[in-house]
């Protein structure tokens, strides 16, 4: 059964940057993963973060629509078919195939409105019998 992990930002580090440096472990650990975002913008966005987040990282990744080999994939509207290790979920919604997936990593950035999509997340998995994990992201 899919384990998923809540990780609570809980400092003014932006929510990208969060996922940059969360998908990097995630990348060293020889696991594969699908970043699922809001929207093409958002998409985009971590492309271009994940090139230049930190001087000395390498990650490699692509947007899920280049239809490139790499280990991590970006998108906001596909349902990734080839693989099923690490979701990443930045979009605030339930994905339909989050089940496909060893492990779910539900990010929880720290502004109001966010959060509250965060709880009815929590609530699915809970009342489907998920194995559900809390992390609080505090200063490094």
């Amino acid at each position: 059964m899919t384990r998923v992990d809540f990780y609570q930002i809980e400092t003014d580090e932006p929510t990208l940057q969060f996922a940059c440096r969360l998908i990097e472990k995630i990348y060293l650990r020889g696991l594969k993963a699908h970043i699922h975002t809001v929207d093409a913008d958002q998409s985009k966005a971590l492309d271009v973060m994940l090139w230049s987040f930190r001087a000395d990282a390498f990650v490699p990744h692509c947007l899920h629509s280049a239809g490139e080999d790499t280990p991590v994939k970006i998108s906001h509207d596909t349902d990734p078919q080839d693989h099923q290790q690490v979701l990443i979920n930045l979009s605030g919604q339930v994905p339909e195939f989050f089940s496909r997936f060893d492990r779910v990593a539900e990010v929880v950035p720290q502004a109001e409105a966010q959060r509250s999509s965060a709880r009815e997340n929590y609530r699915f998995y809970q009342e489907r019998g998920y194995e559900l994990n809390y992390h609080a992201i505090r200063a490094q």
